[in-house]
């Protein structure tokens, strides 16, 4: 198990330990809830008063071209884009993870209708453990169009999905849509495995990249993935209500066109030419047409900021070394709690192996899940807790020192041990969890 003191020494020699100072951090708090909204980036704060002051005070309408307004979208995809594993030009910044997986599942089901005629593909297949608002909305487009939602009781640890693609199993299934990273387990899909498996069996997949964007390199090309959605306030940093992104693989924009497929939400700053104000649609070439209504500037210029942080770590060695020492620090809190919190019934619900979790660590337990945060909390570690039972910790290595694994689990201890989470204020519950 060590010592504090041996944290201490992998900080020093930590080479990522300057990007600490990118961030606003609240002096004796120990943040392990980045995966659910990321911390603020010191340089947003500057730019974003630029934004207000300069360019829309005193620039006003005239910075939608002097400042680069209206390419803010495409400049800030192609930035994610380097996390992600896509090409310039591919990736979309625009609207919600929710308004996006809309327009990207639609899509996918207009495309398994025009292309794949005279095949029973009926069938959305997903996970019942997947984020709520994927499947509120798999199911209302599948009510919607004529397919069928079936949702899978494995998860990332248990993926049953490669067992429905399995032979013939899978010749009804139109769509696969995932997340990546189970929200609550931390539990990660083999994106190349699971979009294989599809393709073999004649389905696209749509993944949701919410939890793995910016906590470990994605390879989307790599892996031959379809369709992709992210969340813009994570491991992004782009502030609370961040935008989301998108990106759809070229041979499926190829496809839109040859079957005159157009996104479900066409709107005016999609068009080709939306200065026109021509009555008819006409969807701009290429990732611009799944853009909808006016871009949100304040909100893209924090979360450029925010992605520059993570591009930040380019020098030494970019996400690749953030990986490692992702792995360190949640393999260093697993042995650490096992070790010091034991009998007090927590249980490790992440994944052992480090190949198969992403950035976070998840424990369970029976009664006090909830209260036991709170009082985390209280005492400047923050985490979160995720219905029915789980206490959920995001481990971000931009600004985690490997001594906060160490007081993190020695503050989970005395609330533990002296049973202060068994106090009746931990166990009421705020409209936020």
């Amino acid at each position: 198990m060590t010592s504090r003191d041996d944290d201490d020494a992998r900080d020093r020699v930590d080479p990522l330990a300057a990007l600490r100072d990118q961030f606003v951090l609240p002096p004796g708090v120990i943040y392990l809830d980045g995966n659910s909204l990321g911390p603020l980036p010191r340089a947003t704060l500057a730019r974003v008063q630029h934004v207000v002051r300069e360019e829309w005070g005193e620039g006003l309408i005239r910075s939608w071209n002097s400042a680069g307004w209206i390419d803010g979208p495409r400049r800030v995809g192609d930035a994610i884009g380097r996390l992600v594993g896509a090409q310039p030009g591919e990736v979309l910044v625009a609207d919600s993870t929710s308004v996006n997986l809309h327009k990207l599942l639609a899509t996918a089901l207009r495309l398994t209708t025009a292309s794949r005629a005279g095949t029973d593909r009926s069938v959305i297949v997903s996970e019942r453990g997947n984020f709520p608002t994927d499947l509120y909305i798999a199911e209302t487009l599948a009510a919607q169009s004529g397919f069928r939602l079936e949702l899978l009781d494995g998860d990332a640890r248990r993926p049953a999905v490669l067992e429905r693609l399995a032979g013939d199993r899978g010749r009804d299934v139109a769509v696969v849509m995932l997340t990546q990273v189970d929200y609550r387990s931390g539990a990660r899909h083999d994106m190349a495995e699971v979009t294989a498996a599809a393709h073999r069996a004649g389905a696209l997949v749509l993944w949701d990249l919410a939890h793995s964007a910016g906590a470990f390199p994605v390879d989307l090309h790599g892996a031959d993935a379809d369709f992709a959605v992210g969340c813009g306030y994570k491991y992004l940093n782009g502030g609370p209500g961040a935008p989301a992104f998108l990106w759809v693989h070229p041979r499926h924009l190829a496809s839109m066109q040859a079957h005159a497929i157009r996104q479900p939400l066409s709107g005016w700053i999609g068009h080709a030419e939306p200065f026109a104000f021509s009555p008819g649609y006409q969807p701009a070439e290429g990732i611009a047409q799944f853009l909808c209504g006016t871009p949100a500037v304040l909100s893209l210029a924090a979360l450029e900021c925010g992605v520059a942080t993570l591009l930040a770590a380019d020098p030494f060695g970019g996400l690749t070394a953030l990986r490692e020492k992702s792995l360190a620090l949640t393999s260093r809190f697993i042995e650490l709690v096992e070790a010091r919190c034991a009998g007090h019934g927590l249980q490790l619900v992440t994944p052992r192996e480090p190949a198969r979790r992403g950035s976070q660590v998840s424990f369970s337990h029976p009664e006090g899940g909830y209260a036991i945060v709170q009082a985390l909390i209280e005492r400047g570690v923050i985490g979160d807790f995720r219905a029915p039972d789980v206490l959920r910790f995001g481990f971000t290595p931009l600004y985690l020192r490997h001594v906060d694994v160490w007081d993190a689990v020695e503050q989970l201890r005395q609330v533990l041990e002296s049973g202060q989470w068994r106090e009746p204020r931990f166990h009421r519950k705020a409209k936020v969890t």
